[in-house]
């Protein structure tokens, strides 16, 4: 892996022990730690209790670009024991050295573990760098890493200047601070319960929850959907995950966002976050939003990826957050990464739709909806005027209205409101499904409330929803 600053390196190593962290399965603790002995100095430290790390993780960095003598000698000293281990190993790595085959690895002595069973791994370096930058972007980091909800990990973050006596500031950051479930919950609905607490925190930049703009649950609407290759490919394993939430906020609130019109799309590739490929970019811009109401006017690369949306829901804001990711290691490369996007997205789509009636109509259902109340005056007044007393108590029985409720705004309201019902469900089911449409008077109960559509594309991957 190529890495094209001291702080992408930082970031990486501090990646990697989450992934040592959550591959573990136990309650892990991660910690770094960045002391200034003087202005020129930053020694940093990530330690973490996962799993314990292979020598592959580090002879395959590549800092070519950012080792220079004037501030990196390029050691990187790493102390791992895996849980199985009776000792600590303990090597340094010359990673001045651009090949990896031939890169210099020394092996200190080891420590013996006296029959105590624990896993861990610390790197540490020597860099010259600011501290104030380096702990900015870490804190960035680390607030991305809490949307995937990551229940088993406790953060912490120290600084310590010893250049200025008695200065030491800590900042911890709990994964599990959302209470997010046991640990056998999947991915995805502890992905929900992160982007959740992102929204409304109105994207981290509250400490608390904006009880303003949020006063009930009721504000925030959540889909999400997953796709995943089969196992008839080499690279069976990778899984997207698409989490998106619709949020209605009053435009009276004081910190009403102005934004509303675009949507920043988070991505995270194997439980990091990271920028959004060019073909990725491609790929959003290829879906059939008007389908769900909405008119995508633009996609913005601005570091990260940003939807503009033409004409977006009333006073409402539209967050999404994708991930992919592989169940299975070592990770192998794959080209089906874009072809799952797709699919999850329309499935995270297609799950607020069944989730929340009324939201996401496509531009064709909207129109038919306008028409509802002419038609359905229409309908009440032909009821209405009939002389016939069996016609009229058969068409209030289907209504499910009683004698007494019988008025011309009632029986209106209530043809109206099954019009549209039946618009939106058909809305939600595929075009390319050939199914006749549900009776007008149809009983609720013959429903299928339990429609599930799947889609292949190619043969190759398929999805599903995720409730």
């Amino acid at each position: 892996m190529e890495i094209s600053s001291t702080s992408n390196l930082c970031l990486h190593l501090i990646s990697c022990a989450f992934q040592r962290c959550r591959l573990s399965q136990q309650l892990c603790r991660l910690s770094a730690v960045l002391k200034s002995p003087s202005p020129s100095i930053l020694q940093i430290s990530i330690s973490d209790t996962g799993i314990g790390s292979c020598l592959e993780e580090f002879q395959d960095l590549n800092c070519s670009s950012i080792i220079s003598a004037e501030f990196w000698d390029g050691i990187l000293s790493v102390k791992t024991t895996a849980i199985c281990d009776d000792e600590i190993y303990h090597y340094h790595f010359n990673l001045r050295e651009n090949i990896s085959s031939s890169r210099t690895l020394t092996r200190l002595p080891s420590n013996p573990k006296n029959g105590l069973k624990f896993s861990g791994t610390e790197t540490c370096l020597s860099i010259s760098e600011s501290i104030d930058v380096l702990v900015s972007e870490i804190n960035h980091f680390f607030q991305k890493m809490m949307i995937l909800n990551i229940p088993n990990i406790a953060i912490e973050l120290l600084i310590e200047r010893e250049d200025i006596p008695g200065s030491r500031c800590e900042n911890v950051f709990l994964a599990n601070r959302s209470n997010p479930g046991p640990l056998s919950t999947s991915n995805v609905e502890f992905l929900k319960s992160g982007l959740e607490d992102y929204v409304l925190k109105h994207g981290n930049s509250l400490t608390q929850k904006c009880s303003t703009c949020f006063a009930t649950s009721e504000c925030l609407k959540v889909g999400s959907g997953i796709a995943c290759s089969t196992e008839s490919h080499k690279s069976s394993g990778l899984m997207m995950e698409v989490v998106i939430i619709i949020s209605e906020i009053e435009s009276t609130c004081p910190c009403f966002r102005e934004c509303s019109s675009k949507t920043e799309v988070l991505y995270f590739k194997d439980f990091t976050p990271c920028s959004i490929s060019h073909s990725t970019l491609n790929v959003l811009s290829t879906i059939d939003w008007k389908s769900y109401g909405l008119t995508l006017e633009n996609v913005v690369d601005q570091g990260v990826c940003v939807l503009e949306w033409e004409d977006s829901p009333s006073h409402s804001q539209i967050d999404m957050v994708l991930h992919c990711y592989h169940k299975q290691y070592p990770i192998h490369k794959t080209q089906l990464e874009r072809h799952l996007i797709k699919k999850a997205v329309k499935a995270a789509l297609n799950n607020l739709k069944e989730k929340h009636p009324g939201i996401l109509l496509s531009a064709h259902a909207l129109k038919i909806c306008s028409h509802a109340p002419d038609l359905a005056r229409s309908i009440a007044g032909l009821i209405l005027s009939s002389n016939d007393p069996d016609f009229q108590g058969e068409c209030f029985s289907l209504l499910g209205l009683q004698s007494r409720e019988i008025g011309s705004d009632v029986v209106e309201d209530c043809i109206q409101e099954k019009i549209v019902s039946v618009i939106e469900m058909n809305d939600r089911k595929s075009r390319q499904r050939k199914v006749v449409a549900p009776f007008l008077f149809e009983d609720d109960c013959d429903q299928d409330s339990n429609y599930q559509d799947k889609e292949y594309e190619e043969g190759e991957d398929e999805f599903s929803y995720v409730d």
